[in-house]
């Protein structure tokens, strides 16, 4: 009940999205930051059935089975973290495809974030990117 309640308010919001782009074409309304975070945790709170940690939690966003998860949820190609989770969930999210919400990934945080940047030179920032396709490659061999 509660997925399908979510599943039609994202579509909803991407709808409003296809809209306001449609009214003025120079621009895009692309969802972000701790919208996109959010519904992707909500997701897969009820995809995953994990159970949600208190927002700001440090590193982690969920739980399942004493594992911690984080969960990162983006809709252009990469992500970013600050530290190594212990596990982690990438999810992209595309308002056009029905079904929303794709997985890249799901495993091992220390996995991805071995490959996470040069920890040499750290970012101003602290968030260490990674593509989607990085992530792809990983996920494949911890599969074979």
């Amino acid at each position: 009940m509660i997925f399908n309640q979510l599943s039609k308010l994202i579509h909803q919001l991407g709808d409003i999205v296809q809209k306001l782009e449609k009214m003025f074409p120079k621009r895009k309304f692309t969802l972000d930051g701790h919208l996109v975070g959010s519904l992707g945790e909500v997701w897969a709170r009820e995809e995953y059935k994990f159970e949600l940690l208190p927002s700001g939690t440090e590193k982690h966003d969920a739980k399942k089975d004493n594992q911690l998860i984080q969960i990162k949820t983006t809709q252009t190609n990469r992500i970013a973290l600050s530290s190594c989770p212990d596990h982690l969930l990438v999810l992209h999210l595309d308002l056009k495809n029905p079904k929303l919400f794709e997985e890249i990934y799901y495993g091992n945080g220390e996995a991805v974030w071995e490959k996470c940047g040069n920890k040499q030179n750290p970012p101003k920032n602290g968030q260490y990117s990674i593509s989607f396709n990085k992530i792809r490659e990983i996920q494949k061999l911890n599969i074979e």
